[in-house]
């Protein structure tokens, strides 16, 4: 047999997905109230298009993109539009948002199908899915438009699907690959065909067989894409690893991808494609695991965008004697979070609720002791000991000369560091005091 694909370094934290592995995608209940920030993405805000009163349909435009690095939000529900005010968003951010209550009709604006979606040029893929105000789902939320629309001076001859979900607990894109496997193909060559590309590859990491094995039978007819099985480790799942280990190829510093020829997306992205080329349908749920040993009825939800993760939690049974902390996201690169009225966004791939068992306190740390674990297993070969040595003296343009830039923030050094140093929060904050 041979070797799984991989990159250099990394780690293996205790994966947890059982809770939720086997857990079949369910609708969630519609939502009394929904809260829809107009910022769900990187780039300029949404411009809100309802005021108060307004009546609203599902699928309805309530924000339309502001720039070119912008994009469209919709409402989930059908109702009335009670408040537009900042609220708190998974991030941390107050955002300018919009408050729709249900009427509890949940009627829906009329969605133009297309049943002969390959013959669509790639202006008109990419309009559709600029339309459907899609953008990344794996958690970077970069309008998906303006990623299939590179510079011509870099040429694109790649695509790669990200289904290795690497971050523990987390099964959102492991269910939709075994349970929609055609649709999430069909979603990757429009993604082909946007970009002009006739390669198309998805990494998929071993601990997920039944996924695995689904994909490899949707892709059987399609002779230039390719079903790749990971090796189990973290961050197999950020692009520049996934790159290395399917083609080989290393991103230079401070690069893009798009930078040695290659695109990569994740799976609910390539899934809600294929819904808005085909269907019409804007972005407008999304599946979302809701795990950790807090929660009384671990689950994979298909959740509307907007429904505040008390909502979420309470249809999953609520919040055991135990729980101490919610993480919106995983728990290596997730957000803790400090109320549970927060909407689910675009970008939430899961709700975390860690128990008193499973919760390590980081509240206390010391100083680097230079065991250089860190250095071991950063996947982007810097030197994390030294960055955080540089961010906590306030050295923060010295930072740069150690390509502080380089770092995705994985949390891989934070793992390892017997000091329990936050040394992501040390990065986040080293980023946001200088230019790169």
């Amino acid at each position: 047999m041979s070797k799984a694909a991989t990159f250099e370094r990394g780690i293996h934290p205790k994966y947890n997905k059982e809770l939720a592995s086997g857990k079949s995608i369910t609708q969630a209940k519609l939502p009394q109230r929904i809260v829809v920030p107009l910022s769900q993405h990187i780039g300029a805000p949404a411009k809100c298009e309802v005021k108060i009163g307004d009546e609203v349909k599902r699928g309805q435009i309530i924000g339309s993109p502001s720039g070119f690095v912008s994009s469209p939000v919709h409402s989930s529900i059908s109702g009335k539009v009670i408040a537009i005010a900042d609220f708190p968003t998974p991030v941390g951010r107050l955002v300018n948002s919009i408050v729709i209550e249900s009427d509890g009709k949940d009627e829906a604006i009329a969605f133009n199908e297309t049943t002969n979606y390959m013959s669509l040029s790639a202006d008109e893929i990419k309009a559709k899915i600029k339309d459907a105000g899609i953008v990344g789902m794996g958690g970077a939320a970069f309008p998906t438009n303006v990623k299939l629309s590179p510079p011509k001076e870099k040429p694109i001859d790649t695509v790669i699907l990200n289904g290795a979900e690497c971050e523990p607990y987390l099964t959102a894109d492991h269910r939709l690959m075994v349970e929609h496997p055609k649709e999430v193909i069909e979603g990757l060559k429009l993604i082909m065909k946007a970009l002009g590309v006739n390669e198309g590859h998805v990494g998929i990491e071993e601990n997920k067989p039944d996924a695995i094995a689904a994909m490899k039978s949707a892709a059987s007819g399609e002779s230039n894409i390719k079903i790749h099985s990971l090796e189990i480790k973290y961050p197999q799942g950020a692009e520049k690893m996934l790159i290395k280990a399917i083609k080989n190829r290393e991103v230079p510093s401070k690069g893009l991808p798009m930078d040695v020829g290659v695109v990569v997306h994740n799976i609910g992205t390539a899934l809600a494609i294929y819904d808005a080329v085909r269907y019409g349908k804007p972005l407008i749920e999304r599946v979302v695991t809701v795990t950790g040993k807090g929660v009384r009825e671990p689950n994979n939800l298909m959740v509307r965008i907007g429904t505040l993760m008390s909502d979420v939690i309470e249809q999953c049974g609520g919040l055991t004697d135990g729980a101490v902390k919610v993480i919106s996201g995983g728990p290596m690169m997730g957000f803790a979070q400090w109320t549970l009225e927060v909407p689910v966004t675009k970008g939430t791939s899961g709700i975390l609720v860690l128990s008193e068992e499973e919760y390590v306190s980081a509240d206390e740390y010391f100083s680097c002791i230079r065991c250089g674990r860190c250095v071991d297993v950063c996947p982007m070969g810097l030197n994390p000991s030294m960055l955080s040595i540089l961010v906590e003296k306030g050295f923060y343009e010295d930072a740069k000369a150690y390509n502080l830039f380089d770092c995705f923030e994985c949390g891989s050094c934070a793992y390892v560091c017997p000091a329990k140093r936050p040394m992501v929060q040390f990065m986040r904050l080293a980023k946001s005091q200088v230019k790169p």
